[in-house]
């Protein structure tokens, strides 16, 4: 399966989003993802759709289903969603809920958006691409480092990680 295509998706989120010095804010411009993808050097092949550009602490139920719907609509079995990290978690069980059998979906997101220095965007990005290739299907969270089931992890805020839910 060397030739797979891998659907991204981008759902904007502190990822994708540009300082304007004008404003002073963090705002949305145009997607990052072409360019993460030439910077990657990456020689898969990739189908992309930025569906929308919201913060995740703006994106209700319907979001999430048009994210869902979405994805239970792809032709491709694997599946990369560039997310706010605030919700990503509620959208992965929508998405779980909802998807084809057989499908492999990976959500990650960036603390700090990738237009900015030291942005973890890049290598949750790149980590997400990777981790897709090796995850069973299902519904995953990829961030920090780690891969989480979508139904077992949590954002810590106190510390800015994902992890595990303490059992």
């Amino acid at each position: 399966m060397m030739n797979e295509t891998i659907k991204i998706i981008s759902c904007g989120g502190t990822f994708e989003k540009k300082y304007d010095p004008i404003s002073g804010n963090l705002v949305f411009n145009k997607s990052c993802i072409n360019e993460l993808i030439k910077k990657s050097r990456s020689t898969k092949t990739f189908s992309f759709e930025n569906i929308m550009m919201i913060d995740s602490l703006d994106m209700n139920d319907e979001h999430r289903i048009q994210i869902a719907n979405n994805v239970n609509e792809s032709k491709e079995e694997k599946i990369l969603i560039i997310h706010g990290t605030d919700t990503m978690v509620k959208t992965g069980k929508t998405i779980a809920t909802n998807k084809r059998l057989g499908q492999t979906v990976v959500i990650t997101g960036a603390m700090i958006p990738e237009s900015m220095d030291n942005s973890d965007a890049f290598f949750n990005f790149g980590y997400a691409l990777c981790a897709i290739d090796f995850a069973s299907p299902g519904v995953w969270i990829a961030m920090n480092g780690y891969l989480f089931e979508c139904n077992n992890v949590i954002k810590n805020t106190k510390k800015g990680i994902f992890q595990n839910k303490k059992k």
